[in-house]
């Protein structure tokens, strides 16, 4: 059986997902946090991956972490630029990017503060170092 992908499209997000990527979208930055263990989680979900509870609801983390693990993406055109596991002060690990400063100088470790970077194909949380310190 032959099947043609070149008239396929991504699915759309639905749920959860939709729900972050448009707040982000409106300039704001928001996880869910489960109303029975009141833990924050990343990525979002449509239940709570600690206790399996429904009951959620969405809140604004500070955006305040710290790099957990980094690497640095080689690009031959020199547009070089991270990979980062964030933990947040709120407790859940997300993967993003460290901007504004040079890729080499992110380290393990480093605090951070979350921001929306608007790009051609949508909104993108990605992190500076608190403080803008390099």
């Amino acid at each position: 059986m032959v099947v043609d992908v070149s008239e396929k499209k991504a699915p759309e997000s639905t749920g959860a997902d939709s729900r972050y990527f448009g707040r982000l979208a409106e300039g704001v930055f928001e996880i869910p946090v489960c109303d029975s263990c009141s833990r924050w989680h990343f990525f979002p979900r449509v239940c709570c991956p600690f206790c399996g509870s429904e009951a959620l609801h969405w809140a604004a983390p500070s955006g305040r972490g710290t790099v957990y693990s980094t690497t640095v993406v080689r690009r031959p055109d020199g547009g070089d630029y991270t990979v980062c596991l964030i933990d947040l002060q709120e407790g859940p690990r997300m993967m993003s990017r460290v901007v504004d400063m040079p890729p080499d100088a992110v380290r393990i470790g480093l605090p951070v503060q979350a921001r929306i970077d608007t790009m051609q194909e949508g909104p993108l949380l990605v992190f500076v170092a608190e403080g803008g310190a390099a």
